[in-house]
């Protein structure tokens, strides 16, 4: 497929070589690099000792791995919106209620990203932090933002989207998911239970801005053995849509406020 005049391609290439590296890969050799983003091992070098001059990377010789400045990437982002300060205070205190651990997330393509989180226990196998990805499909969050996507949008992410069974309780038929989110849209919450590991249920209800548009959600993840849907959806459902009304107040009065 044809680029647009304007398209970088060493940009694309250089962004491809920092998100070769990952929770499971986070050091790789210059061999690595080259055959993950499909480079030849001289680009490659080229990339990454680049990327070490600016501080990006860090190598030892051999192994080349992330160095913390590359936090300043995602910060950015971070702190161009109000969401994770603003909700904050608020995750607090539906942790504090509930006991149980609370994240926001926005949707990137086709996955969730964790843009804030209060934990309580750590009840997953994988650990979540800011930045943390999900598909969409499978996790509370995800289908509370797609339930609102306009049609057109929704067709496109069912005909691209890997819709794999990660545990034997996924969800993973387009027509089976366009069914479950056009329930999340008429009932303004989703429950999603063991679909994206088995033991885990969760909650999540969506954060709305002021032209009514879903723009993150908020949830509430329990392990399995400590409550059932009906208990989650009784205790756990008014204070987390509580919380997403206060969230959305703030973020109106944040909106009007003053830059500077």
């Amino acid at each position: 497929m044809p680029r647009e005049p304007y398209y970088v391609q060493s940009l694309e290439r250089g962004l491809a070589v920092i998100r070769a590296f990952d929770a499971q890969h986070s050091e790789l050799t210059l061999s690595d690099v080259a055959r993950v983003c499909g480079l030849t091992r001289a680009a490659a070098r080229r990339f990454l000792l680049t990327l070490t001059d600016l501080g990006y990377v860090r190598t030892d010789g051999r192994l080349f791995s992330l160095a913390p400045r590359v936090l300043e990437l995602g910060y950015s982002y971070l702190s161009s919106i109000s969401l994770p300060d603003v909700a904050e205070p608020h995750l607090e205190r539906l942790v504090a209620e509930v006991r149980e651990s609370s994240s926001i997330a926005v949707l990137d393509g086709d996955d969730i990203v964790y843009v804030a989180r209060v934990p309580t226990s750590r009840i997953m196998r994988v650990a979540i932090n800011v930045g943390t990805r999900f598909p969409a499909y499978a996790t509370s969050m995800g289908r509370v933002i797609l339930a609102d996507l306009p049609e057109p949008d929704l067709d496109a992410y069912l005909g691209r989207a890997r819709l794999e069974p990660l545990t034997d309780r996924t969800i993973c038929t387009p027509a089976e998911l366009r069914a479950e989110l056009a329930r999340v849209r008429r009932q303004g919450h989703s429950i999603v239970d063991q679909e994206l590991e088995e033991g885990l249920r969760a909650i999540a209800a969506p954060i709305r801005n002021r032209s009514g548009a879903v723009t993150g959600a908020v949830n509430v993840s329990i392990h399995a053995a400590r409550a059932t849907v009906d208990d989650i959806r009784e205790r756990i459902l008014p204070p987390l849509l509580a919380a997403t009304a206060a969230i959305e107040a703030d973020l109106k009065i944040a909106g009007r406020r003053p830059a500077g």
